[in-house]
């Protein structure tokens, strides 16, 4: 088992509960926009959805030989930092009334771009022949 992706993993899934409780509980206090709530909450799920995706990955990549799932574990942590971070920011940004949102949004695409590559890296790496 790859101890750093239960590292990372763990990690991510901590802190995807942790902003979870806050968005179910702080955040109201903060806004009632239900979009901003939605997309936040959003967020939180695919963060978690990944953090458990890394923690099979960890058991995974020792029956599958070669890069492949690697790669894939390495897309769902950097998937996770664009997509998932990227609205939490602009959570933030919209509650504060900032213009910046229109430079971070682009970024949440891109973290989704990683997450279909890490599962279409899990894909190959499943099909490989030894």
């Amino acid at each position: 088992m790859h101890k750093s992706l239960v590292a990372a993993a763990a990690l991510l899934g901590g802190i995807g509960v942790a902003l979870g409780a806050f968005g179910a509980h702080g955040l109201q206090s903060a806004t009632s926009d239900e979009k901003i709530i939605h997309g936040f909450q959003t967020g939180v799920q695919y963060q978690v959805y990944h953090a458990l995706a890394l923690l099979a990955l960890a058991v995974i990549i020792e029956k599958l030989p070669g890069k492949l799932a690697v790669w894939s574990a390495r897309c769902f942590i950097i998937g996770t930092i664009l997509f998932s971070g990227s609205l939490y920011l602009i959570t933030f940004l919209k509650i504060q009334g900032s213009s910046a949102v229109s430079f971070v949004g682009p970024v949440t695409p891109l973290g989704g771009v990683f997450f279909i590559a890490g599962w279409l890296f899990l894909f190959f790496a499943a099909i490989k022949k030894n």
